[in-house]
């Protein structure tokens, strides 16, 4: 697996991170710790988690395999935001939560530092200076190693951007964005924004919950049974989705990988993206999920897969992409019409 740069930091992350959202739910202990196995003898570094998962659980189940591993050798990301317990200081991105949270993350993780620390939604509560006045002492006392956000708008990415500028605090360096073939808003401000600050991005639910995964397919009457996005079947159950997994399904039989496999290997493909996340509930799941890695879809798939993907963009995107851009003035501007 190759390694690479976290946006614009000297961070090198591997260009797949393990999702552990399933640690002790989804999956026991003993098989979350042969999937992280098999993801770091595959070469993966970069392992995903938060707070909120099982309520700790899963940073409990990644703690324990931590043990005994040389620690320096991977990258280990975890998020702040979610309520967990009764008190009224108990979510959010207040400095008495964040101080609190984190702490309680390094016992769960056992661990000294946090190689990536992320908001996990925009707090819309809290003064956005009282949040990254609060990450930016856990940097600077060696807890936390670098800042990332999830879940939120390109207009609140800049605000926090630019209030740390000029602050001098320690910026956001990585985003963890929804984004995949059914789910391609972040290229309306998200992406291009993060490619011009230096932000690196990982995105989730690169699979949408499995209906890239090979496992939903046209003419099927009802959503298969267990899969994580049965949920979305009535929204989901679309001629616009189904012409997306038409064209999934083909690729993947051209080129001898899986649906899931060539899904990923279009989000690998994407300029801007560092790593995609992906999460599983077996041993099996996920080395299928590592077949991504280690060759590319040609030119003419990867334009097949973005076309037929593609949708309409909604008002000013529209505009702005039909006109995208003119050529630099030369000299001073005479017709104003």
């Amino acid at each position: 697996m190759k390694q690479r740069f976290l946006g614009r930091t000297g961070l090198r992350v591997s260009e797949l991170c393990f999702g552990a959202m399933m640690f002790g739910s989804g999956a026991d202990e003993a098989t979350s710790h042969r999937m992280l196995d098999t993801f770091t003898e595959a070469g993966g570094t970069f392992i995903d988690t938060a707070d909120m998962y099982g309520r700790g659980v899963s940073e409990e189940v990644l703690g324990r395999w931590l043990k005994g591993r040389r620690r320096d050798e991977l990258v280990i990301a975890t998020k702040v935001f979610a309520t967990m317990s009764d008190a009224p200081n108990a979510g959010g991105l207040s400095r008495k939560h964040i101080v609190s949270a984190v702490e309680a993350s390094l016992r769960r993780l056992g661990t000294d530092y946090i190689d990536l620390y992320q908001t996990h939604v925009w707090d819309a509560t809290t003064p956005i200076e009282e949040t990254l006045a609060t990450l930016d002492t856990l940097v600077k006392a060696g807890k936390v190693r670098y800042l990332g956000a999830s879940n939120i708008s390109g207009a609140q990415l800049q605000k926090a951007l630019d209030v740390a500028r000029a602050r001098d605090w320690e910026p956001y360096s990585c985003l963890q964005p929804l984004y995949n073939l059914l789910a391609r808003e972040i290229e309306w401000e998200l992406l291009p924004l993060s490619a011009a600050e230096g932000v690196g991005v990982i995105p989730y639910s690169p699979l949408q919950g499995g209906w890239l995964s090979g496992k939903f397919r046209r003419g099927m009457a009802n959503p298969p049974e267990g899969a994580r996005g049965s949920g979305a079947w009535e929204r989901r159950n679309t001629e616009e989705t189904w012409q997306v997994v038409d064209a999934l399904l083909e690729i993947a039989d051209d080129t001898g990988h899986t649906p899931a496999q060539v899904a990923l290997r279009w989000l690998l493909q994407r300029p801007g993206v560092t790593a995609p996340i992906v999460g599983a509930r077996s041993v099996e799941q996920l080395s299928d999920n590592l077949g991504a890695v280690g060759w590319e879809l040609t030119a003419e798939q990867h334009e097949r897969l973005t076309k037929v993907s593609a949708r309409p963009l909604p008002y000013p995107y529209d505009v702005l992409a039909y006109y995208p851009g003119r050529e630099p003035r030369t000299g001073p501007r005479t017709d104003f019409s």
